[in-house]
């Protein structure tokens, strides 16, 4: 991140602009809905800027920006579509404390205004650190379509009302009101006026002074692959009420972003074959957390039905009298067989499909793998990177053909996927060649289909 954003105070403060033409028009008509006081240098200004000079919205200055202009001004613009003329005026205005922008020059200036949804007093800022505006304009026409014209209306009713909610302790029970306010009760009062929104939020808080706080609750989520539009709406939401998030290693951190930022976030530290943190510790940090009255969100890779242990994390919560529900999310093995075309089963190949884990071996070592190596079997095998050789030894001891194809598909649906294409005879040293370290899944009885689109392409095709 080259730019931190921020919302700068300006009200009564003082904001210098150079320049007189279309560039100095489209920053003042963002700098003028607000209140900062506006000074404008241009010998030969726009007639809009003359105008709103006359009506007392800014001060100009008809003549060129010099020494002791920019003295006690927050934020300067360099707008004189010149090079050197910015340049001078620019140094100007650094000299004398005040933040620059000079426009259209990204490298020298010491601050950007980035594309903004205005529903006064929400507003929405989108930066792309000036490498793509176009992009910025998109996002920005796509949120002005899905953000309603009230919601500023109903935010700046309920900033009037902010001092009175304080009544409700601070928290769920606070964020609770609010989200029903600006949701549910206020959005239906708005059709009858303000009056009726400000009845409305009088109702709401005897409401919400009067009810018990919910108890705590456990959501089991799963977390899909890795990609965080895999996540589903019901997950979301579940990752916007949590006020515990706790997380497996393995869980992007780009999900983890999705987290309200005020969530605790816990990470459960499970590693096959490494340290870890014990499932007895994970099961006792859910129940701890959930007693104190929190919404826990316990956020598992993939599906958290599907080796997933949450089985027993479900049985430490019943002992407790901890209420819980769960959120399915995409497996691994269905985000890897949709990355190179394929399909887990096939009219006339194979009617049914085995989910293995390499994690366990001694339940690993009893699979029936005399089945399994039959022509035209299909299994997906999650970590199973380290059980490679022993994979290959059972089924071929067992009659496979040597040459079965077998892909293993590492960070599926990520960024970083990588797919190895291998066979059942060259696949622990083709996995030793590939280094892998990031999370792997095997597909036996697979290979990638012909023409497939790289995952980047697929992005580039998504986004067209």
């Amino acid at each position: 991140m080259q730019h931190f954003p921020i919302f700068v105070a300006l009200s009564g403060r003082r904001v210098v602009l150079s320049g007189g033409g279309d560039a100095a028009l489209a920053k003042l008509r963002l700098l003028l809905k607000t209140n900062a006081h506006l000074t404008v240098f241009a010998t030969d200004p726009a007639p809009e800027i003359a105008d709103w000079a006359t009506a007392g919205r800014l001060d100009l200055q008809r003549r060129a920006m010099q020494s002791g202009d920019a003295i006690g001004a927050v934020l300067f613009y360099a707008a004189d579509e010149d090079a050197v003329a910015d340049a001078r005026t620019s140094a100007i205005a650094r000299a004398e404390g005040a933040l620059i922008n000079i426009v259209d020059n990204l490298e020298d200036s010491q601050f950007i205004t980035p594309a903004i949804v205005d529903r006064d007093p929400v507003t929405v800022a989108i930066g792309t650190e000036g490498a793509a505006p176009v992009l910025a304009r998109a996002i920005k026409a796509d949120l002005e379509a899905r953000l309603p014209v009230g919601l500023g209306t109903l935010a700046r009713i309920g900033k009037a009302f902010r001092k009175v909610a304080d009544a409700l302790p601070m928290g769920r029970k606070r964020r609770d009101f609010w989200a029903d306010y600006y949701f549910r009760d206020g959005p239906r009062a708005l059709d009858q006026g303000e009056d009726a929104v400000a009845e409305t939020l009088d109702r709401l808080l005897d409401r919400h002074l009067t009810i018990e706080a919910r108890p705590g609750h456990v959501a089991f989520v799963g977390a899909g692959p890795g990609d965080p539009e895999l996540l589903t709406l019901k997950a979301r939401r579940a990752l916007d009420e949590a006020d515990v998030v706790i997380h497996d290693r393995l869980i992007s951190p780009e999900i983890l972003e999705l987290a309200r930022r005020e969530a605790v976030l816990v990470d459960a530290g499970k590693e096959g074959f490494g340290p870890s943190m014990s499932q007895d510790e994970i099961n006792a940090l859910i129940v701890r957390h959930a007693r104190t009255g929190a919404q826990v969100v316990r956020l598992k890779g993939g599906d958290a039905t599907i080796f997933g242990r949450l089985d027993e994390e479900i049985d430490a919560c019943a002992e407790a009298d901890v209420t819980w529900h769960i959120v399915p999310g995409i497996t691994a093995a269905s985000a890897a067989v949709a990355s190179i075309g394929q399909s887990l089963t096939r009219r006339d190949r194979n009617a049914s499909v085995r989910f293995l884990t390499g994690h366990d071996m001694k339940g690993f070592a009893d699979h029936d793998w005399k089945t399994l190596a039959r022509s035209g079997e299909v299994a997906a095998i999650y970590m199973g990177k380290k059980a490679a050789r022993f994979i290959q030894g059972r089924l071929i001891m067992h009659g496979a053909d040597p040459a079965t194809p077998v892909t293993v598909i590492e960070n599926a649906s990520r960024a970083d996927q990588r797919v190895i294409a291998s066979t059942l005879a060259s696949l622990p040293a083709d996995l030793t060649a590939a280094g892998l370290s990031g999370p792997a899944l095997t597909l036996y009885g697979l290979a990638p289909r012909a023409a497939m689109a790289t995952l980047s392409e697929i992005k580039q095709q998504e986004f067209a």
